[in-house]
């Protein structure tokens, strides 16, 4: 079993829009369906980059860009190292194509973020990147 776990965080942005989906995860929490950034995990062989552009690609349909790194984290759950690096990717369209694996989209001005995102943590660290140094919580 791995003990090591890269995730790769996409935040797509069309013009002055951001991209946020719904994705549910559990029926043994209070609120099972979440509105997050698109993330998933990088393969063998794959730059962190080309990582970000297949997984908004494989989960929502749309060719991008992986600009730049916005900000990195990491967490240690049991025998597991996790670490993630988001990176703000540019869509040139909002049509989206869905995956299976969520259930709802939407496209939000930067401003609506911290009340969208269902994971204040992730508002916390887009609060310390660049990008979003404006928002208020």
């Amino acid at each position: 079993m791995a003990r090591f776990r890269n995730i790769i965080k996409a935040i797509v942005r069309c013009q002055d829009k951001y991209l946020v989906v719904e994705r549910w995860y559990s029926d043994n929490i209070i609120d099972p369906y979440q509105w997050e950034f698109l993330d998933g995990e990088m393969e063998f062989g794959e730059t962190p980059d080309k990582a970000a552009e297949r997984l908004v690609s494989e989960l929502v349909g749309i060719p991008v860009l992986a600009d730049k790194p916005l900000y990195t984290w990491g967490f240690t759950a049991g025998e597991i190292c996790t670490t993630g690096i988001a990176f703000l990717c540019e869509s040139m369209t909002e049509e989206v194509v869905l995956s299976e694996d969520l259930s709802d989209y939407r496209w939000v001005y930067k401003e609506e973020l911290p009340s969208v995102i269902s994971k204040k943590a992730v508002v916390e660290d887009l609060t310390k990147a660049e990008l979003f140094s404006e928002l208020e919580l």
